[in-house]
């Protein structure tokens, strides 16, 4: 079980008296709702760290994944919920993960591309999410098809008339679903690992009482049960650290 954290953590993780909590509207399987009332796992997460800081929480959404990383990154924000990447680790002390999502493509239902290796080959352009983690883990490892960014991966797929859209499994899921032109590549082409993150200048004994409360709340069922409150599947919960 986790400790009653000591005034010093207290102060370290919430300088001006509440919690600050960045969340990411735009990845529907963490975050649903609208600024004014938003709901899902990141919520409860962000909510249960305040009230076992003795703090109030204050919620500040976003509708990309860069904009929450931002906002901690300028010291708006005291803590982020963000896949973990290279790129973000330089600035981000992260947990491990409490959920754990998978990154997909979507092609026109008539493309020869097949397999999620098809999808690397010269003239082959992915319409992604700016700053998502799928963009920085694309941008990383493709060696020949052409990343193109726009606010939404699936929009930019769909308007430039692109080869691929790369995206979170369950809202193109969704998507392929109510637009019959469009399929799904089988199988994934990243695991996405969800994480809590600080920033790395917080203190040693901050960042091991975020990790240590994230693993309590995946053992103790807290996360699989938010999960499924907010309508996703209680199996996307990580496997312990």
């Amino acid at each position: 079980m986790t400790t009653t954290p000591n005034p010093t953590l207290v102060t370290d993780l919430a300088p001006t008296g509440v919690l600050r909590a960045s969340i990411n509207l735009g990845n529907p399987v963490l975050a649903q709702g609208t600024p004014e009332a938003p709901a899902g796992v990141t919520v409860d997460l962000a909510r249960e760290i305040a009230a076992r800081l003795g703090v109030g929480v204050e919620l500040l959404c976003f509708d990309a994944a860069r904009k929450s990383f931002d906002a901690m990154a300028d010291g708006r924000a005291d803590l982020c919920f963000l896949a973990v990447d290279p790129a973000r680790e330089t600035e981000v002390a992260f947990t491990a993960p409490y959920v754990v999502i998978e990154g997909v493509y979507a092609v026109p239902r008539g493309s020869a591309l097949t397999t999620v290796e098809d999808v690397d080959a010269p003239g082959v352009r992915i319409g992604v999410k700016k700053g998502s983690a799928y963009d920085l883990f694309l941008s990383r490892n493709l060696a020949h098809a052409t990343v193109v960014r726009g606010e939404e991966g699936v929009d930019t797929f769909r308007d430039q008339d692109l080869e691929a859209g790369a995206g979170i499994r369950q809202p193109l899921t969704a998507y392929a679903a109510a637009h019959p032109e469009v399929r799904l590549i089988e199988g994934r082409f990243m695991e996405i690992r969800q994480a809590v993150g600080t920033t790395i200048g917080r203190s040693p004994e901050t960042v091991a009482f975020l990790r240590a409360t994230i693993e309590e709340l995946k053992e103790n069922g807290f996360v699989a049960e938010s999960l499924r409150r907010s309508g996703q599947e209680e199996g996307l919960v990580a496997p312990p650290a």
